[in-house]
């Protein structure tokens, strides 16, 4: 099944939320799935891409929605061993391996961190939605690091204000080919879904997209390679692999969005969440929690600091 693409136009005088809208248009779905096609950049409004479900329609506006094609999936808890960095009795923080998919998909359907999780944790099934249940943030595939997971509704509302908020503190490491044009530096570029592959993203004119901000910081230089710092001001889906690549200055091993001949004998990406800070549920003031490099990325930086 292909993806199917809905155009309609907006015709009620009073004006509605967008999400409200799309939910009443395609009642097979929930709103929780509408505001997700939202928030991933699947949803335009006289042809500019609109990431918020509260965003405000009015009369006679033009609505276009890219719905995926749906792939039934039966979430199941699977013991698949995981490092909890801390469990607190509304939120568990996880080290996420490279390589562990966060949340079942087409092509995916088990064997994620959800399905981890749901062992862990009985209860989490619904919370935040059908198949994303305590996901309050997510990593690609190949980034490893940390990761939230709300226990109860309370806890995933009170987290994803924070994100959405911006008071989240995100700190990643990041090996890249080649070097910034400033040793550090702010990059300020709209992002949104590639329209020549609708699984990608790209950086888009101003107008296009969603806004995206990510301050850099250079750590270590290497001849042909520099170890960055990034802190992501939005959380844009593929943000930091596609400011980076936009600055000259890609992630190694990141095949979709740099080279696609690999500079280093690494068989992920080399980018970590390395440190995160928020403010837990019943707490008054925000913990930080870190992650180690795994050893395969310390690796790498061991054998550049003897070459």
């Amino acid at each position: 099944m292909s993806e199917q693409i809905v155009r309609f136009e907006y015709d009620d005088a009073t004006g509605e939320r967008l999400d409200k809208v799309l939910a009443a248009r395609f009642p097979e779905h929930s709103r929780s799935r509408m505001q997700g096609l939202i928030r991933d950049g699947f949803v335009q409004v006289n042809g500019k891409v609109i990431g918020k479900a509260g965003f405000l329609v009015e009369n006679g506006m033009s609505i276009e929605v890219h719905l995926p094609p749906v792939q039934p999936v039966q979430l199941e808890a699977e013991p698949i061993p995981l490092t909890v960095i801390f469990d607190h009795p509304e939120v568990l923080v996880i080290d996420k391996p490279a390589g562990l998919v966060v949340h079942p998909a087409a092509g995916h359907e088990s064997g994620t961190l959800v399905n981890a999780v749901m062992a862990l944790t009985p209860g989490l099934e619904g919370i935040g939605g059908e198949l994303r249940p305590g996901i309050v943030h997510r990593l690609d595939k190949d980034t490893s690091g940390l990761i939230l997971i709300a226990k109860n509704e309370r806890a995933h509302r009170f987290l994803q204000d924070q994100f959405r908020l911006r008071q989240v503190k995100k700190v990643y490491l990041a090996l890249v080919d080649g070097k910034p044009p400033t040793p550090k530096g702010r990059i300020e570029a709209p992002i949104a879904r590639d329209p020549a592959h609708r699984k990608q993203m790209a950086v888009v004119p101003a107008g296009k997209g969603r806004e995206a901000i990510t301050e850099y910081y250079t750590l270590e230089t290497f001849p042909q390679h520099t170890l960055i710092e990034a802190h992501p001001l939005t959380g844009r889906t593929h943000q930091i692999r596609l400011h980076l690549a936009f600055i000259g200055c890609p992630i190694v091993g990141d095949t979709v969005y740099g080279r696609r001949k690999i500079s280093l004998p690494l068989t992920r990406h080399f980018l970590h969440a390395a440190r995160l800070t928020i403010r837990l549920p019943g707490e008054k003031q925000p913990r930080t929690f870190e992650s180690p490099l795994p050893p395969e990325l310390e690796k790498i930086l061991q054998q550049l600091r003897k070459s």
